[in-house]
């Protein structure tokens, strides 16, 4: 069962980071919505294993589809939905997997049949380039991101573990507002990556970030990794000359200041 939660994981980066990749806006949302359905996969199936009394663990063994066109990244899309059919079994959860898998694959069939849908894929090309920004902020921009892209992968990943391991209502809310608020700071991350030319897959994690020994540091340690990352919002904020650009990490930080009081109520 740790293998189907495996390969559900890999397949919920994989539509996630296709998502992220496109550059047209209709198809990428489509694609991101069903990377959303994909993570409910994964939440229900690590609920699956649980009640089996096993365990899982977020182990990765894939690879990032760096392709220049829509179809290359959508054929690759569909090729790594049909690898996993075969492991979801007999039960309702594994009837409802497939049939949300068969409407997605419905749905790169519809993409492929126009071929005005393959256009060009930017977001691995490494050009690093922003619009009017100067060298010097699209390094600071760039380094924000390449940490900022990790930490909300992360953050989704340890607090989807956590949730799935509690019965305390407050710590379950929380925890589910924390995912909800990663998804959307990684989604666009993401995207701004893939705008610089630089979309890549953030490490994986090892067991020892999420296997919590200590809730109590593991809190107080992530409202120092909050604050530390409002730090670095503020200053790209204010050191950026992009007024639309520094607007949204202005509406990132104030969203930080948030989380941490949200954490506060685990404390």
């Amino acid at each position: 069962m740790n293998t189907l939660f495996q390969k559900k994981h890999e397949l919920w980066m994989h539509i996630n980071f296709a998502s992220f990749s496109i550059n047209d806006e209709k198809i990428k949302s489509c694609l991101y919505d069903f990377s959303q359905i994909a993570f409910r996969h994964m939440k229900w199936i690590a609920s699956d294993v649980l009640a089996h009394g096993e365990n899982y663990n977020y182990d990765r063994d894939m690879e990032l589809c760096k392709q220049d066109r829509v179809f290359a990244i959508i054929m690759n899309l569909k090729k790594e939905i049909e690898k996993i059919q075969d492991l979801y079994g007999q039960s309702v959860l594994a009837d409802r997997l497939r049939s949300d898998d068969k409407y997605l694959i419905e749905y790169l069939d519809e993409v492929l049949h126009n071929h005005q849908n393959n256009l060009e894929v930017t977001a691995f090309n490494l050009k690093r380039e922003w619009d009017d920004l100067a060298q010097d902020q699209v390094d600071a921009l760039t380094q924000f991101l390449l940490a900022e892209v990790y930490k909300e992968y992360e953050v989704i990943l340890i607090y989807a573990y956590m949730q799935a391991r509690t019965d305390n209502l407050t710590q379950f809310n929380v925890y589910q507002d924390l995912i909800d608020e990663s998804h959307f700071h990684l989604k666009s991350f993401g995207n701004m990556m893939a705008k610089l030319g630089l979309l890549n897959l953030p490490r994986e994690l090892h067991e020892m970030t999420y296997v919590i020994k200590d809730l109590e540091k593991f809190v107080e340690d992530g409202i120092a990794e909050e604050e530390a990352a409002k730090e670095l919002c503020k200053e790209l904020s204010e050191s950026i000359t992009d007024e639309k650009l520094s607007k949204f990490f202005d509406f990132i930080n104030f969203q930080e200041s948030y989380h941490i009081e949200l954490m506060k109520k685990l404390l």
